[in-house]
């Protein structure tokens, strides 16, 4: 993921870390209306203690108060001008931020009180390029799926630190410059809340920048998650395009949750599902599965663990039930790009046979 100019670009970062960090606040927000104030209160008072220079609102076409909020507490409001999705709304004030580093924060995102002084901390401290922190382990919505999916995003943060291969925008960083010259996100391929950040960092990567994974960057995540809307994000707004981005690249990145051994543990729970299907249609001896079930089990200590400490037992077993379930869809969604791919493939083959023949 790095270029024959990575020692050089590396160390005009490094020198560039050297100087004094402006920190701008970007909150892109699309109807946010009912967790915009909560918000933007920890950034006003960063700004107010001067350890951000400013904290810009980018309304996305809002329906609702969202602009009338922010203009009432006393926060730089833009527009984007359309429904443009995060990605494009971000480069919008990206452009007019007087900071020399760009802190993108979701609108449903509560940063930890300490955030800028972590964040600035890790740019000096490492020279790198972008930093990007966690969700903590304490999500306010009381739901199974709410807990669940910020409980699992806060355990595959944590469990990494240091240089990545990937970006995140909920909480995450920027030197501006860098964000300028690899020409921002791309709104163009993601008009929806979607991989864009993702789809960055890999850019970023490749021009040989530095990203580091600070845990100790942490913030308090506000959404609601119900099981149609938590479907759909994660197939059709993350494991697809997330999917046709690694077969555009060509190759995989042992990051997070597509790691090797995430990868493993995909494999194998959909083993499992197959021996199961086996064994009921008598094709196969009932050990065979329970064995593959004890497999899973071990395999899923860790994560097991983590849920058990924080929400008990009970929780743990069903959240980690699920995440069996988001192993099979997120396989399922890699092999229909897959399959996708290779008829897209064979058909440009076959046309360019019958062109020449």
């Amino acid at each position: 993921m790095t270029g024959p100019d990575t020692p050089a670009r590396n160390a005009m970062a490094t020198a560039s870390s050297q100087a004094a960090l402006s920190i701008s606040a970007i909150i892109p927000v699309y109807n946010g209306g009912s967790t915009l104030r909560r918000s933007l209160e920890p950034l006003l008072a960063m700004r107010d203690n001067g350890e951000i220079a400013e904290v810009i609102v980018i309304d996305d076409g809002s329906t609702d108060a969202s602009a009338v909020i922010a203009r009432g507490l006393g926060v730089t409001v833009m527009r984007s001008g359309g429904r443009l999705g995060p990605g494009g709304a971000r480069n919008i004030a990206a452009r007019t931020a007087v900071g020399n580093v760009l802190w993108f924060v979701d609108a449903d995102v509560v940063v930890h009180s300490d955030a800028a002084r972590v964040l600035a901390d890790a740019l000096q401290r490492t020279g790198a390029t972008a930093v990007f922190g966690t969700y903590d382990d304490d999500p306010p919505a009381t739901g199974f799926l709410s807990q669940y999916k910020n409980l699992v995003h806060c355990y595959y943060h944590r469990r990494e630190q240091g240089i990545a291969d990937t970006f995140w925008a909920g909480c995450g960083a920027i030197r501006k410059q860098a964000f300028l010259d690899a020409g921002g996100f791309d709104g163009t391929r993601y008009p929806k809340p979607s991989i864009e950040d993702i789809e960055l960092g890999w850019r970023l990567r490749q021009r040989g920048l530095d990203i580091q994974l600070v845990p100790a960057l942490q913030a308090k995540h506000l959404k609601v998650w119900g099981l149609k809307g938590l479907l759909h994000t994660e197939i059709f707004l993350r494991a697809i395009p997330w999917s046709r981005l690694i077969q555009a690249h060509g190759t995989w990145t042992d990051a997070l949750n597509i790691g090797r051994g995430e990868r493993m543990r995909a494999l194998l729970v959909v083993c499992c599902l197959c021996t199961i299907v086996l064994a009921a249609a008598g094709q196969m001896q009932a050990w065979v599965p329970a064995v593959m079930l004890g497999a899973v089990a071990v395999a899923n200590g860790g994560l097991f663990a983590f849920f058990r400490r924080r929400r008990g037992a009970m929780f743990a077993l069903g959240a980690v039930a699920f995440h069996q379930f988001y192993y099979l869809y997120s396989t399922g969604a890699f092999a229909w790009c897959w399959i996708e791919h290779g008829c897209s493939a064979a058909r440009h083959a076959f046309k360019r046979s019958a062109d020449t023949g």
